[in-house]
Parts: structure tokens; sequence; C-alpha cells
């Protein structure tokens, strides 16, 4: 018995002196984009999408295949009949082999421009795939922020939680000395127990939402949401000087915002080239109308045996035209449903463009409001400090009441909370605005 305690105490101690493994800002954005599967799929449907430019590529060339045939051919007849390959009459049955080896040529001279737009639609469409996954990767660094500063936020709004705990402990310490000397009353007392009580349980509730933060950015990081990391809980130098600038001097006129984002913004850029996709497919749906010119070429070797096959050749040339007068309004229905895709992708354009215009102008407006928050809420912490303390005095000296101090001290936890709040909006509203303009750059996370 005391052996396997032995044990378990050593592996115990063990497992607590194992250090974790630290997840900075920088690490996480690295993780998620060489593990988030939106990047891997995207990733890989790009070769689908260079093997369709290539295949585009190979309707200019000419066709080349190698066939071979062999038939074998028995005829029973009953009376005389002649041999055609000895000239002798003979009875019975004949039997005929015949060996074929050739290669054919087919070149598509005209399909109705077809083959031009097959081109430009496939290299829009590589072009507009290389779009998205850029746009993906700015997102999920964006994401990866925005889960990050979470964490953070909420470390740190855990500090201002244990700091009120403790606060409220040493005045109920003081509270309870001072009912001892009879200068405060049970009631008192019975009403700090109170507030400590209430600080305990936000400081758990807190906790809880600083560990459901952690998970979800592990999760969405790709990573084992049971193995335990550490974070960075206090701003980076980069945050700092977020905070300390002003942001919005350098982004006054809206207009030019967006002017810079439709040509900045890589899912607008893939929009654009999606619908010039569109319009290369109704001229691919409108070469059915057009006639078709074919060269083909063909050269054979035959015979009767194999031994034979290099003595009997055959070569041929020739040139097919099509024209399409009647295919039961096929062609009109397929042109006109690459039509109807060419207004959609149109709509869909414009419609991505007004929703660009409406997410700058929303997050400037609360890029504003939180720049304006954080004086107002630095303000309110030095307010609500100085009225704790004249409070927390006025208790003291017997001339005020404890619910006056509660409320003070209430409203100076609150105060820190809001300044906390409001720093962290203003540093995800500044990344927001830069990945909704399409300046959030991906690139310095990626190895």
């Amino acid at each position: 018995m005391r052996l396997s305690l032995i044990i378990l105490l050593t592996v115990f101690t063990t497992a607590s002196i194992v250090p974790q493994e630290k997840l900075t800002l920088e690490k996480s954005i690295n993780i998620a984009l060489n593990k988030n599967s939106t990047v891997l799929k995207s990733t890989n449907q790009l070769e689908s999408f260079k093997s369709g430019v290539q295949a585009a590529w190979g309707n200019f060339i000419p066709t080349l295949g190698l066939n071979a045939s062999w038939q074998w051919n028995k005829t029973d007849q009953q009376g005389l009949y002649v041999d055609p390959t000895t000239g002798q009459v003979v009875d019975g049955s004949q039997q005929l082999r015949s060996y074929n080896v050739g290669v054919g040529s087919d070149w598509t001279l005209f399909n109705g421009l077809a083959d031009f737009a097959t081109l430009s639609q496939s290299e829009n469409n590589l072009e507009s795939a290389q779009f998205t996954l850029e746009r993906i990767k700015q997102d999920i660094v964006y994401q990866t922020m925005t889960l990050y500063y979470q964490v953070v936020y909420n470390s740190q709004l855990l500090n201002v939680k244990k700091d009120d705990l403790k606060w409220n402990e040493k005045n109920l310490e003081t509270i309870k000395e001072r009912n001892r000397l009879g200068a405060a009353t049970l009631a008192d007392v019975y009403q700090q127990e109170v507030a400590k009580g209430n600080a305990e349980l936000e400081l758990i509730r807190t906790e809880n939402k600083l560990e459901i933060t952690k998970k979800d950015l592990l999760y969405y990081l790709g990573i084992d949401v049971l193995q335990e990391y550490t974070f960075t809980d206090t701003l980076t130098s980069m945050d700092s000087e977020i905070l300390s600038s002003n942001l919005l001097a350098d982004y006054q006129d809206l207009s030019e915002l967006v002017t810079n984002a439709l040509n900045q913004r890589y899912d607008y850029k893939s929009a654009s080239l999606n619908y010039e996709s569109s319009k290369e497919g109704v001229t691919i749906a409108q070469s059915g109308h057009w006639p078709s010119l074919v060269a083909n070429g063909r050269y054979t070797w035959f015979g009767n045996t194999v031994s034979e096959i290099d003595k009997n050749k055959n070569l041929q040339f020739g040139l097919s035209l099509n024209v399409p007068l009647f295919l039961g309004w096929s062609v009109s229905d397929r042109v006109q449903i690459a039509e109807v895709q060419s207004k959609n992708s149109e709509i869909e354009l414009s419609d991505l463009e007004r929703q660009i215009k409406k997410e700058i102008k929303t997050n400037f407006l609360d890029l504003q409001a939180a720049q304006k928050g954080l004086v107002v809420s630095e303000k309110n912490i030095s307010a609500a400090r100085e009225n704790l303390n004249i409070e927390a005095e006025k208790y003291s000296l017997g001339s005020g009441k404890l619910l006056d101090v509660l409320i003070a001290n209430s409203r100076y936890t609150q105060a820190l909370s809001d300044l906390l709040n409001t720093q962290f909006a203003y540093i995800v509203l500044s990344q927001q605005l830069k990945y909704n303009l399409g300046t959030l750059d991906y690139k310095n996370y990626e190895q």
C-alpha cells in the first residue's frame, strides 16, 4: 500500500513538473494555416483547376491514336467454289483471317470558338480558385486572432475578478474585526459575506469562460482539446501600439476605402472572374449553333497473316464538316441555362460589392465608437477608484454605509472590466478593418 502511494505521488509530481507547451498568437495562426481542413481542401482543388487548363490547351492539339484489330472468319458452303487466294476450285469450308494495325489523328479546326472560350474559362477558374484560397487564409488569420484575443481578454478579466475577491476577503476581515470591537454591526458582516460569495461566483464563472475560450481556440486550430497549453495573458507591443494610435486618422474617406477594398479583396476578385467565366460559358453553349470542321488522317497496315502486314498499306486524309440544322432545341436550352448562370453571377458580384460597402461602413463606425470608449473607460476607472476610496474612508470613520462601499467597489470592478472589453474590441476591430479591406497579411505567419 505504501509502495503504491509512493508510485502515485511520483507520477503526479512528474506530470506536474512537465512544462506545458505555450501557444503564442503567431504560432496559433501558423498551426491554423497548416492544419485547417478548408485550406487543405482548397489547396488540393487547385490541382484539378490546373489540370483543366492543361486539358483546355489540349483542345488545340491534334489527337493521336493507335489501333490494332484481328478478325477470324469461317464459311461453310455446299458445292464447289473458287478459293480467292489460290484460284483453285474446292469445296467444303473456308477460313479467313485478317490483321490490321494503324495510327490515326483528328484535329478540330473550327467548332464555333468553343475551344478558345473553354481555355479562357479554365484559366479564369484557376485564378479564381487561387484568389479564393488567399481569402480563406485571410479568414483563418482573422478568426484565429479573434479567438486568441478572447483567451487573452478572459485571462486579464480573471485577474480583475481575483483582485476583486481579494478585496472582498480583506474587507470581510476588516469588518469582522470592527464588529468584534463594536464598530460594525453583524448585518454588515453578513452583507460582506454575501459580497465575498458573489465575488467567488464571478471568479468561477470567469474561469469557466476562460477554459471554454481556450477549448474553442484549440478546436479551431485542429488540436486535441484535452491537451493542456499555456497562453499569453498580456498585450504584445503591437497591441499596445494599436491602442495608442489613432487608426481612424488613416481611414477618413470611406469612398476611397471601398475602392481600395474592391481592388484588393480576394473574394471580390474571385467573384469577378467567376462572372467572366460565366460569360465564356455562354459562348461555349452558343458554339453548338455553328458548323464544325475536323481534319483527320489514318495510316493502316493490314494483311491476312502477321507476316503480310508490312506489305499492305493504306494512307488516308480527309476533312469532315458538320452543319447543325436542327437538334431538337437542345443547343438553345444550353444557351438559355448558360445565360441565366451568367446573370446570376452578375447579381452575386453586385451583392458582394454592396456587402463590402456595408462591412466597411459598419466596421468604421464600430471602430470609431471603440476609440471613444477607450477614453471614456479610462476616465471611468479613475472616477470609480476615487469614489471607492472616498466611500471606504467614510465607512471607516463611521459616517458611511457598507452598501455604498460595496456599490463603489462593484462600479470600480465593472469599470476595469469595461476597459478590458473596450481595449480588446478596439484591437479586434482594427484587425477586422484590415480583413474587410483585404489587406490582412497572412504570409508572415506561413512557414
